[in-house]
């Protein structure tokens, strides 16, 4: 019994976009996105002109958040941004992970305010599977890599 194989392309059932219209769209993309290696370089050098924002509940912060992040839950953004972000800041925010809008939600807050805003993708659960720095109370710890998000050598990804 032979194997034919598929008469068409499920990645090609939809024509990849023009030119144009990808340079368009994954231009914008990063104009609206970060990652959390990126990040985590930028507050290692001490790059001045972002705020980190953990836009989730105090019991999720107390658990654990980006070594150098703002608490600012998202329902707090309206009345509070300004007097935590300086205008013109760059505001990255996050939320737990890629199941969860937070990050998104709270983005929309500070960018009806007017400041520049990123989403961090992959968000909390990210953060901590590539091995960054995690405050809580009781200090700053790094969870082991995680192989499947990061390079457990220790030396970036360069993608």
């Amino acid at each position: 019994m032979s194997v034919t194989a598929p008469s068409s392309s499920a990645v090609t059932a939809i024509p990849a976009a023009g030119n144009a219209d990808a340079l368009a769209h994954f231009a914008a993309r990063l104009a609206f996105e970060t990652d959390v290696s990126d990040v985590a370089a930028d507050l290692a050098a001490g790059v001045t002109d972002i705020v980190v924002v953990d836009s989730r509940s105090r019991e999720s912060w107390d658990q654990g958040h980006v070594q150098g992040a703002v608490h600012l839950p998202t329902a707090l953004i309206a009345d509070r941004a300004r007097s935590v972000v300086p205008a013109g800041t760059t505001v990255v925010t996050y939320c737990w992970g890629p199941g969860c809008n937070g990050a998104t939600r709270a983005a929309l807050e500070f960018a009806g305010l007017g400041y520049p805003v990123k989403e961090m993708l992959g968000g909390f659960e990210y953060w901590a599977r590539e091995g960054f720095p995690v405050e809580t109370a009781e200090g700053v710890s790094r969870r082991p890599v995680d192989a499947l998000t990061a390079p457990v050598s220790g030396i970036a990804c360069a993608c």
